[in-house]
């Protein structure tokens, strides 16, 4: 009797088990497909833009997008840059100029980067280490007043820059624009270090101190290695948006120090835009990102678990 009446009760938990199994396994694969959804809804556009590199006008105006299905691939889009297998070794002026426009893109872009992730680690170290006092504001007013720079509009700094740039013969200089990407990254910079200071305890400074170290080799030699993750972050961030910067290379190049942006934004014609040779170009601009975030993703890796080591 003792044990029939243990059944019934068995019974329930493994009911209850299987119903909770089946619970779980329905919300993981309800969480995958909306991954997948949503991983689909941003790489389309990466897809769209590859596929209409290769695409003729008929394709384009047609909306085909699946390759040897829809339409035929052609290196029309890459003939018109001279990149295609048919063009590359040949001279071509507008494979010259790309090329040029690349080298500017990378010169100010990672330039830019490095100046910006060297200055903001140091200013916001000195916010998250130190207290600071500058009239009525304090370290959260000074971190606040970095971060509002973003509110800015671009348009708003136009006409002094562009009288200041005159004035100091930067315009049309990669200098002149890797100064100012400097600038416009270096909130977001601050911002990110700060954050990734903050979770350091402070009584890691205080025992290198202790050990002989002093202000600045407590920084170079034990907290700026710990930080490491959030340096690379703030580097990736920094070089996506100074690499696909438009207005200010529009406004203050003209011919030497010109982008990638400005000449993805010039392919229009008078019979209208060269979608193909525009969609070629956007993807020899959005490769070399691609391959710097595989890169780098090691070393975001790498630096925290190193840092959870230490």
């Amino acid at each position: 009797m003792a044990a029939e009446a243990t059944l019934p009760a068995e019974f329930a938990e493994e009911a209850g088990a299987g119903f909770r199994h089946t619970r779980y396994a329905l919300g993981q694969i309800a969480i995958y497909a909306a991954l997948v959804f949503w991983a689909f809804i941003s790489l389309f556009p990466v897809y769209w833009t590859i596929t209409t590199s290769m695409k003729v006008a008929k394709d384009v105006q047609l909306g085909h997008l699946i390759p040897f299905v829809d339409f035929q691939p052609n290196w029309l889009g890459w003939r018109s840059l001279g990149l295609s297998p048919d063009t590359i070794g040949n001279v071509s002026t507008v494979r010259s100029e790309f090329l040029q426009r690349f080298l500017n893109s990378v010169t100010t872009a990672v330039g830019a980067s490095i100046l910006a992730v060297l200055i903001g680690a140091l200013a916001a170290y000195g916010l998250s280490r130190f207290q600071y006092k500058f009239l009525w504001m304090r370290n959260k007013d000074i971190s606040f007043f970095f971060l509002s720079q973003l509110i800015l509009p671009p348009v708003v700094l136009a006409l002094p820059f562009l009288v200041l740039y005159r004035e100091l013969a930067l315009l049309d200089t990669s200098i002149g624009l890797t100064l100012l990407y400097t600038l416009t990254v270096l909130p977001i910079v601050i911002w990110i270090m700060k954050d990734q200071f903050d979770t350091i305890p402070t009584e890691i400074d205080e025992a290198a101190q202790v050990d002989g170290l002093g202000s600045w080799g407590t920084f170079f030699r034990i907290i700026l290695p710990m930080a490491l993750p959030g340096m690379v972050a703030a580097f990736i961030l920094s070089l996506i948006l100074c690499w696909n910067e438009y207005f200010f290379a529009a406004l203050l190049t003209s011919t030497n120090a010109k982008t990638l942006p400005v000449m993805v934004a010039s392919q229009t014609g008078s019979q209208g835009i060269n979608w193909w040779s525009m969609a070629a170009l956007s993807t020899s601009a959005i490769a070399p990102l691609v391959v710097v975030g595989i890169f780098l993703e090691r070393y975001i890796i790498k630096g925290l678990t190193a840092g959870a080591v230490k």
